[in-house]
């Protein structure tokens, strides 16, 4: 029986990518895993890691992923990622995602900050796409 692909799609199966680090008994080793996991996240409907990976300067109090209408993500696109410094990263993406059976695309370039050996999501730009 084949493995599980990571929802992620970095080639690799869930129960090696992105579970280990949502189910917290693995740190993320850098700013695209940690993105990727929140991504995996988004697609789980995973509030709890998604609010947990997030830089408390800029984390909401909470997130409505249940609200109408519900995504359905259905791939992710890392184009660029780049150590900004030695606690620091950012890493752009393109997550694909279907409303009512409309394709939109979110494009966009997180900003990551690793404090006390654990990656946390800041804040992104969005693009034009």
């Amino acid at each position: 029986m084949a493995a599980t692909p990571c929802p992620c799609e970095s080639g690799k199966p869930y129960a090696d990518c992105c579970a280990p680090l949502i189910a917290g008994t693995r740190p993320a080793p850098d700013a695209e895993a940690l993105m990727r996991s929140r991504y995996t996240a988004f697609t789980l409907r995973d509030e709890a890691y998604l609010l947990a990976t997030w830089h408390p300067s800029t984390r909401p109090a909470a997130l409505d992923l249940a609200a109408e209408p519900v995504p359905k993500w259905i791939g992710l696109q890392v184009r660029r990622r780049e150590r900004t410094g030695p606690d620091s990263a950012e890493v752009e993406f393109v997550a694909r995602y279907r409303v009512g059976g409309r394709a939109h695309r979110l494009h966009e370039t997180s900003r990551f900050l690793r404090e006390d050996g654990a990656w946390r999501y800041v804040d992104g730009t969005l693009h034009e796409s």
